[in-house]
């Protein structure tokens, strides 16, 4: 059934256009976005990387991540995950063993990511959306699981689910997902307010709307900021998100980073520190989309963190977040570089520090939904496209 017209009744604050956009947007796990005091940059076409097709024949890719070998692990959102070769001439078939996946709405196989000791265990990770039993059946979460890929890579053994956000619910919309080990071994989990459930960031005794931190095996580790703390769900390391889909590690600081959508409009960058508020639905640059009726404070509110980088009125939709640190990019070297899903396009940060000191949207020609973004093992940078007959592209120097 279309979620258009009970999302988009008839905009008052989007010309037709726009909220059609928006809409389409909106159900393939997009937010808002804005502008922001950091100038508008760019670069010369001539100065820009080339953009090849690496490889196609995916349906809705959503993740990428790659084998020692070179290899690429590819999610598709109906529930496979593949192996592409080194150099993009073959996608293989199907790896067997992977638990039932629900595929509805912002739903389906997700993230993937490999245990920081792989090349000893052999342990994949991924995060997908998972349906309910029984009295619970109509309702879904986001889950974790993990499994050993097998010596010839055909299938997944000693599957686990490790993870399981609580509670399920009954929307298909905004699971989140991102998966990000840290240096220490450790592992980050967003999860989205599961868009009814707006209210629930705000509240610690669920995983709504939040980033949690656990081991590898699941359990929780001792230093979380709430073990202990009466209420509280204790794998919670942050709380007030709405739907992170961009994550990754500061390559000098090993912070945290994360790309959160807004609303209508809103679209945030955050460094993701133990225990903060990052406020929604408290605090928004955006607002409701069918009537643009505003959404709690847009001043900051006293215990919460201000975004980093706030996009404002300027959709973007964030998924995927990459750091580059690559020699083949060197004028690129140490900026970020965000997946645009409503922008169509590849979003390049200028940093200085914890800073952003301008802003870039590249390769919006082409009209691609970019849901991921890579550096590979080889120092080149890779884009995934959201898409039925999804791609994976390569930008080269």
């Amino acid at each position: 059934m279309s979620l258009l017209p009970y999302l988009f009744p008839k905009s008052r604050c989007l010309p037709a256009a726009g909220a059609a956009l928006l809409a389409a947007a909106l159900l393939a796990g997009c937010g808002g976005g804005g502008g922001s005091d950091a100038p508008t940059t760019s670069q010369p076409t001539a100065t820009l990387p080339e953009v090849r097709v690496h490889a196609s024949g995916l349906e809705s890719p959503w993740a990428m991540t790659w084998l020692p070998d070179g290899r690429m692990l590819v999610t598709e959102k109906p529930g496979r995950l593949r192996i592409v070769e080194a150099d993009g001439s073959r996608v293989g078939a199907p790896i067997e063993g992977l638990p039932p996946v629900l595929a509805e709405g912002n739903g389906g196989l997700l993230d993937v990511a490999l245990a920081p000791d792989f090349a000893g265990s052999r342990l994949v990770y991924w995060s997908y959306a998972e349906a309910g039993s029984g009295a619970e059946a109509a309702l879904s979460g986001t889950a974790v699981a993990r499994g050993r890929l097998s010596a010839d890579a055909r299938r997944l053994e000693d599957v686990q689910v490790i993870f399981r956000q609580q509670p399920k619910v009954d929307d298909p919309r905004h699971y989140g997902s991102r998966l990000v080990f840290a240096r220490d071994g450790r592992l980050f989990v967003t999860l989205g307010d599961r868009y009814t459930r707006r209210d629930d960031a705000q509240d610690l005794s669920n995983h709504i709307g939040k980033i949690v931190r656990i081991e590898a095996d699941g359990r929780v580790p001792a230093d979380n900021p709430f073990v202990g703390r009466a209420g509280a769900r204790p794998e919670i390391w942050s709380w007030g998100h709405r739907n992170v889909q961009g994550a990754a590690l500061h390559p000098d600081t090993g912070e945290l980073w994360a790309s959160e959508h807004g609303p209508q409009g809103g679209d945030e960058l955050n460094i993701v520190r133990a225990s903060g508020n990052y406020g929604w639905p408290r605090v928004t640059s955006g607002c409701e989309y069918s009537t643009c009726a505003p959404i709690g404070s847009r001043e900051n509110l006293p215990g919460m963190e201000p975004p980093l980088f706030d996009w404002m009125q300027t959709r973007i939709g964030p998924s995927g977040l990459a750091f580059v640190t690559s020699e083949r990019y060197p004028q690129w070297r140490g900026q970020a570089l965000l997946g645009g899903l409503a922008s169509r396009s590849l979003w390049r940060l200028e940093l200085r520090g914890n800073e952003v000191s301008g802003r870039a949207s590249m390769f919006a020609e082409r009209g691609e939904r970019i849901r991921d973004v890579r550096q590979g093992p080889d120092g080149r940078l890779y884009l995934l496209t959201d898409a039925r007959e999804g791609r994976i592209l390569r930008l080269d120097p």
